[in-house]
């Protein structure tokens, strides 16, 4: 009996600076050079904190994964574990960690793979991504999910299809951002291109990741400066969070990221109290602080005099853009002004009527208003998409049921699982022309 073509599976760690994500993907056993094919089983969020967090308690960054790792194996059938490809990516968290110290972010490693090691899978490494790969991997997501690289056709052949146009990817995380799409201009700055070589087509790409402008830590960047700003440095008046909310911290909670430039002259530690004035326009010009938009001469940048070509296209926005977005209804591609009108009027309720509204968002509710007049700055006046570009930002968690982000196109990647080259040349050439070759050659021999 010929055996039965079981499904494969593959499984991806998204090792996140806030926190850490496992994903089950499947897809059937014949099909590994086809697409529009792999399918999320399960995405399992592993409670606790980023595995960065475990800085001082590596094996408890290990001993994190343990539930999420139990649940696949309950998911992947047990004789089909041990060629079930295992990875697990970490990113801007570990970038910072392996800033501030190598030797801790290689423990958390080691600790890591140690308890992944002792599954029946085929683990193949955890690893920091860079933001380049971070950046370009989501971008082969979402355009794998939305088959504009390729689509199996009425023919019934795989086939490039015609007029579509790739997508851009906007990712927001904790501690980093990415930008990636096809620029409609020779791309200037070798550090910001990737190229790649998918079902036969080129693609030359603009990628930049930006370190510290991920949302936890851009809004940690914005306290320390509102601190700095402030004539007492015990009282700091927040104008991004609601009138009536206050809250305690810590300096060493503040300036724990190589991101947040501690004073110059270190204190004792001391507790600082955050008190919200709720003033949308004060809030916004906080927020602009935090980025440098001067472009050097005779080049277009985004932000901090990094390089980027005009956006070009039609964009997904996930994660941290989706998240916020999502809270306050604006992913039903409403226009500029309306976002606006939604954002200032949110920014304006004090806390009382914001609990009373959203009793059960209590955790970030203080928050959000911050985070939107965040994206919106990063956004337009970083990114440079105006009110004629903001209708093609598709703010969106999913596509094709499964979660956007950077994992997908990663184990695509490292599976082999698109071909470089068009799929009509993988099927081979017609017998009638073989047989023509051969006769040929032998003739020609003889």
């Amino acid at each position: 009996p010929c055996p039965l073509h079981l499904p494969q599976y593959g499984l991806v760690f998204d090792a996140g600076s806030t926190h850490t994500a496992l994903y089950i993907y499947r897809w059937p056993a014949d099909k590994e050079n086809g697409t529009g094919i792999v399918s999320q089983v399960e995405a399992c969020t592993v409670s606790g904190p980023g595995i960065s967090s475990y800085a001082d308690d590596p094996a408890g960054a290990g001993a994190s994964l343990k539930s999420c790792l139990d649940k696949a194996m309950k998911i992947v059938p047990a004789e089909q574990q041990r060629e079930t490809p295992t990875y697990l990516g970490a990113t801007a968290g570990m970038r910072l960690l392996r800033e501030q110290n190598s030797t801790k972010a290689e423990q958390v490693f080691a600790e890591v793979a140690k308890a992944i090691g002792e599954y029946p899978v085929d683990f193949r490494g955890a690893r920091i991504l860079t933001g380049n790969e971070e950046g370009s991997f989501s971008w082969i997501t979402v355009n794998y999910l939305l088959e504009t690289l390729i689509k199996f056709s009425f023919a019934e052949k795989w086939e490039h299809p015609r007029e579509t146009e790739v997508l851009g990817a906007l990712d927001l995380g904790g501690a980093s951002t990415q930008i990636t799409f096809q620029p409609g201009v020779a791309i200037e700055d070798k550090n910001t291109s990737v190229f790649f070589r998918l079902y036969g087509t080129n693609y030359s790409l603009y990628t930049h990741s930006y370190l510290c402008y991920g949302q936890t830590q851009a809004l940690k960047r914005l306290l320390a400066a509102l601190r700095q700003g402030s004539s007492s440095p015990q009282q700091i008046s927040h104008p991004c969070y609601p009138k009536g909310y206050q809250e305690n911290i810590t300096t060493a909670d503040l300036y724990d990221s190589p991101c947040v430039h501690a004073p110059s002259t270190p204190s004792p530690a001391q507790v600082l109290t955050v008190t919200g004035t709720g003033d949308p326009a004060a809030c916004s010009t906080a927020i602009q602080k935090l980025f440098n938009f001067t472009c050097g001469a005779n080049r277009t940048c985004g932000f901090n005099e990094v390089y980027q070509p005009p956006v070009r296209g039609q964009f997904f926005a996930f994660a941290g853009f989706y998240y916020t977005f999502h809270f306050l209804n604006l992913t039903s591609r409403q226009s500029l002004s309306d976002v606006n009108s939604t954002v200032q009027t949110f920014c304006k309720k004090n806390w009382a009527e914001l609990v009373e509204t959203f009793p059960q968002e209590k955790r970030y509710l203080h928050m959000y208003c911050s985070m939107a007049i965040y994206i919106l700055t990063l956004l337009l006046d970083g990114y440079k998409f105006n009110e004629y570009t903001w209708s093609n930002i598709h703010f969106s968690q999913q596509a094709a049921n499964t979660d956007i982000g950077w994992t997908l196109g990663f184990m695509l990647n490292f599976t082999n699982m698109i071909p470089t080259e068009a799929l009509e040349h993988v099927k081979g050439h017609q017998p009638g022309l073989w047989a023509g070759a051969v006769s040929f050659i032998v003739l020609a021999i003889v």
